[in-house]
């Protein structure tokens, strides 16, 4: 059985996330641990705490399986909110700078569930 995590209203660029999310997507989860750790983006301390978000709750659902034979079976970045600021430029112009957030959702799944 799977399990399901969500982080929300991230403040970064989905750009900059998605980065991270393709080095653990199908990786087991004792391995996209360790990449995560050893990583130094920003983005990958976010989604190492996703990752164990995802892991407990999987063990909530399945407490007799065992964690070693879990994956990260999907994970993906949507855009979030934008907030719209104006930065002042010469003239007497402006600009528009846009604080771009996003939504992370990850899956994991045991191996044995998903070749059946």
């Amino acid at each position: 059985m799977e399990a399901i995590a969500k982080l929300r209203n991230i403040p970064s660029s989905p750009r900059k996330m998605r980065l991270v999310a393709d080095l653990v997507r199908g990786k087991k989860v004792s391995e996209a641990q360790a990449i995560l750790k050893f990583s130094k983006q920003e983005a990958s301390l976010r989604i190492e705490k996703l990752l164990l978000s995802a892991i407990s709750n999987w063990v909530a659902k399945n407490e007799d399986g065992d964690i070693d034979n879990a994956f990260v079976k999907a994970i993906w970045v949507d855009c979030g909110t934008m907030m719209k600021r104006i930065q002042p430029a010469p003239q007497g112009r402006a600009h528009r700078v846009r604080k771009r957030s996003n939504h992370v959702t990850m899956i994991i799944d045991s191996f044995n569930k998903a070749k059946n």
